[in-house]
C-alpha cells in the first residue's frame, strides 16, 4: 500500500507526484498521508530528507479551493532557507493546479515588497513565525479562512524561541483547523505544544533514525589545541569535495573557515550574524559544488537541503544528544553511505556520554594519529560560481542562462551545474576550468536578447 495510486488525491496532484519521480511512498508519507487527508491532527518524527514536505504539501493541496480567494493553508517554518525549500516543493507539487498563489513571507527580507504581493489573498503562506505574526498583527495577512496550519521543525522552532510567537498565531486564525505537527524529536516541550493545538492527534513515528548501515559514526579525542590539525587531517582524508563542519560559536565558525582557508581548503562559513543576501550566496555555492566545506552553526545549516552529503563534521560536539542527532542526520540520505565524525576534547567527554545514553549503546570511539602538518595544499571545488545581476524580476528563466551558455558560449552542457534564479539575481555553475571562458563569453554576449552585468564569486 506504499503507492501514491491508493490514495484519493486530485488526479492534478497524482500527475505531479509521477512528474516528479516519487515512485512509492516514504515511511512518513504513508502513516501520515491517510489520517491528513480524512481531515485528523497529525503528529509525526519526521527528520530533513524523510518525505515530509511532499506528504504535509500533497495534504493541503488536496484540501484547498483554488476559487475561493484567501489564505487556507498557512506552514510555520524555523528559518527562511527552509521556508524558500518547502515553498518549492510546494510549487512542484501544485504544478498542474492552475492559479495557486502562495507566498513565502520571512524576516531579514524588506517588508514594502511583501505587503504588496499581500494586496490580494494568498491561497498558501510559507512562512518564519516572525514575520507571518506581524503580517498578521498589521492587518495585512487574514487568517480567518485558514484551514491547515502546518509546523515544520517545531523542535527547531521551539530551540529557537518561537513559542509565544506560534502561539499568539494561532490565536489569531480561524478557530477551527486542522495541525499537522513535524518534529525530529518528541521532545517534552514537543508533546506540550501538540496537547495546547492539536485534537486527538495521530501519532506517526518511524523508526530506524538512522539506518545504522548507511551513516558510519566515529568519535576521537583530541586536546583543544589539537582540534584544528585533526580537522584538517580528517579532511584531507576523508570526502572533503563536500564536507559539513559544525561549530557551536558563531566565532568559531569564521576562525574555522578561515583558518581551512589558509590551508588550501575551499571553504566558506555559515551563521546568522551574516547578511541574508551573503548567507544565500554561501548556501548557493555549497549546494552547487561551488564550495566544499562548508562551516556552520546548527540555527543556520537548518534550511541545507544536499541529498549527497557523505560527510559531516562536529568540530564541537553538540551541546545535546538531539542536535548531535540532527548533524547526524545531515549525511547518510536517499541511499547514501554517510561518515559522521566528531571531536571531543577531554573536558567534553561528559557530552559524549549523554549521546550514548540515547543511542542506547557504547561510542564508536578510534584513537587518531596526528601527523605533521602539511604545508599548503589546493584542493579546489569542482565548480566555480557565475552571478548575472537579474532574475525573476527580469523574467529570466534558467533556460534563458542554459541557452545563453551553450549558444553564444559555447560550452558543453555537461560543463554547467545547478542553476538558482532569485528575485533579481541568477546563479550558475561551471566547471572550475571552464568558468573564465564563460565569463568573457557572457559579458561580450547577451542573455535573452539584453545585457546584464556578470561576475564570478570567489
Amino acid at each position: 500500500m506504499t503507492d501514491f495510486r491508493t490514495l484519493p488525491l486530485k488526479p492534478a496532484l497524482l500527475a505531479s507526484v509521477e512528474t516528479l519521480g516519487y515512485t512509492e511512498m516514504t515511511p512518513v508519507q504513508a502513516q501520515s498521508l491517510p489520517p491528513m487527508l480524512e481531515g485528523r491532527d497529525v503528529i509525526a518524527q519526521a527528520r530533513t530528507g524523510s518525505g515530509k514536505t511532499a506528504a504535509f504539501g500533497l495534504s493541503l493541496l488536496q484540501s484547498l479551493d483554488v476559487d475561493t480567494i484567501r489564505l487556507q493553508a498557512l506552514v510555520l517554518c524555523p528559518t527562511r532557507e527552509l521556508a524558500d525549500q518547502v515553498s518549492k516543493a510546494i510549487r512542484k507539487l501544485a504544478a498542474n493546479i492552475p492559479n495557486v498563489k502562495l507566498l513565502t513571507l520571512c524576516g531579514g527580507m524588506p517588508l514594502g515588497p511583501q505587503l504588496a504581493s499581500l494586496t490580494h489573498d494568498p491561497h498558501i503562506v510559507v512562512g518564519t513565525p516572525g514575520r507571518v505574526q506581524e503580517h498578521l498583527k498589521r492587518g495585512s495577512l487574514h487568517g480567518g479562512g485558514i484551514k491547515v496550519l502546518v509546523l515544520d521543525e517545531a523542535d527547531r522552532m521551539l530551540d529557537m524561541g518561537f513559542s509565544e510567537a506560534i502561539d499568539d498565531i494561532v490565536g489569531r486564525i480561524a478557530k477551527h483547523h486542522q495541525t499537522l505537527l513535524f518534529s525530529a524529536t518528541y521532545a517534552e516541550e514537543i508533546r506540550q505544544v501538540s496537547k495546547r493545538l492539536q485534537r486527538d492527534p495521530v501519532e506517526v513515528t518511524v523508526e530506524t533514525p538512522h539506518d545504522e548501515v548507511t551513516i558510519e559514526q566515529r568519535f576521537h579525542e583530541v586536546e583543544p589545541a589539537q582540534k584544528m590539525d585533526a580537522l584538517a587531517q580528517l579532511l584531507g582524508k576523508e570526502h572533503a569535495q563536500h564536507a559539513l563542519v559544525f561549530c557551536n560559536m558563531r566565532k568559531d565558525v569564521d576562525a574555522v573557515a578561515d583558518e581551512l582557508d589558509k590551508r588550501g581548503f575551499s571553504a566558506l562559513a555559515l551563521h546568522g550574524d551574516m547578511e541574508q543576501r551573503d548567507r544565500d550566496e554561501v548556501l548557493v555555492q555549497f549546494a552547487n559544488r561551488s564550495c566544499s566545506i562548508l562551516v556552520a552553526t546548527d540555527v543556520a545549516a537548518r534550511g541545507l537541503d544536499i541529498a549527497a552529503l557523505p560527510l559531516v563534521v562536529s568540530f564541537d560536539i553538540a551541546h545535546d544528544p538531539d542536535t548531535h542527532t540532527h548533524r547526524v542526520g545531515r549525511t547518510g540520505r536517499a541511499g547514501e553511505t554517510g561518515h559522521a565524525i566528531t571531536l571531543v576534547t577531554p573536558r567534553e567527554r561528559p557530552k559524549a556520554l549523554n549521546i550514548e545514553e540515547q543511542m542506547g549503546k557504547p561510542l564508536p570511539w578510534q584513537p587518531l594519529k596526528l601527523s605533521a602538518p602539511r604545508g599548503k595544499q589546493l584542493n579546489l571545488a569542482p565548480m566555480k560560481t557565475v552571478v548575472i545581476d537579474a532574475g525573476r524580476q527580469d523574467k529570466l528563466r534558467p533556460g534563458d542562462i542554459l541557452g545563453a551558455l551553450t549558444g553564444d558560449a559555447g560550452l558543453d552542457a555537461k560543463s554547467i551545474g545547478k542553476i538558482d534564479v532569485f528575485a533579481t539575481r541568477a546563479y550558475v555553475a561551471i566547471q572550475r576550468d571552464l568558468a573564465n571562458k564563460a565569463l568573457e563569453r557572457l559579458r561580450a554576449g547577451k542573455i535573452k536578447g539584453r545585457n546584464f552585468r556578470v561576475r564570478a564569486l570567489h
